[in-house]
């Protein structure tokens, strides 16, 4: 792939894997707790939760990345407070990943949302009957009966921050070698004269990527239902 792809076309590749592995990797501590209490909790303001969850999908990415440099620049209520202790994220790869994580961050949780929600609830209650406290229920019964679905939001998140733009650009720029990710790479070859071999080249990698991904989602999804109908 390296004789086929130009230096910089295979560094914005390389950049793409880091940004979306870190921001899916980073996300599930969060998505695997915001998923349980959406599908066991019972409390007030779950569906403003749930909403809050959800509002990367409907809001425009642009929007998104703008809300995040309010939040996150260096002049930010947060970025402020995190510049102090040397952690940056405007304009920065780890911006990139963590615009990833938010966009990506609703499938995840849906993801792992519904393997919660179809496990027998009956099964947790006798293991709690048996003496086992909840923490031990949620990692003796229901994480291996949701692992696949974890697995499948995982896979859907990777393959939504691979293909993020909109929000990343806004966030943290095109900066070559250090936020420039394959939709940023692409849409620059776009712009420039006798660019348009390689946007295809890209392109043909992001398609690749991404219906591997789908196809992955969509076997893991299948094992669920094996496993929840045996």
């Amino acid at each position: 792939m390296t004789g086929w792809l130009t230096p910089e076309e295979w560094q914005a590749l390389r950049l793409s894997l880091l940004v979306a592995s870190t921001g899916t990797l980073a996300s599930l501590p969060l998505g695997l707790g915001v998923a349980y209490l959406l599908a066991r909790g019972r409390f007030w303001g779950k569906t403003l939760l749930d909403m809050a969850v959800h509002l990367p999908l409907v809001l425009p990415p642009v929007v998104t990345g703008y809300l995040l440099l309010l939040a996150f620049g260096r002049r930010g209520p947060v970025g402020g407070v995190l510049a102090e202790f040397g952690i940056v994220f405007a304009f920065r790869w780890t911006g990139a990943a963590l615009a990833c994580a938010v966009m990506g961050f609703p499938l995840l949780v849906r993801a792992i949302r519904l393997s919660i929600e179809a496990v027998d609830s009956k099964l947790e209650q006798a293991a709690a009957t048996l003496g086992a406290n909840p923490l031990q229920v949620f990692a003796r019964v229901t994480l291996p009966l949701i692992l696949p679905g974890i697995l499948a939001g995982l896979v859907l998140c990777f393959a939504k921050a691979m293909g993020e733009f909109g929000a990343t650009i806004t966030f943290v720029s095109n900066i070559p070698g250090e936020t420039q990710t394959l939709p940023s790479a692409i849409y620059t070859l776009t712009q420039v004269p006798g660019g348009e071999a390689g946007a295809m080249r890209l392109t043909l990698i992001s398609i690749a990527v991404s219906m591997s991904a789908l196809v992955l989602s969509e076997f893991l999804a299948r094992g669920v239902a094996r496993r929840m109908a045996a």
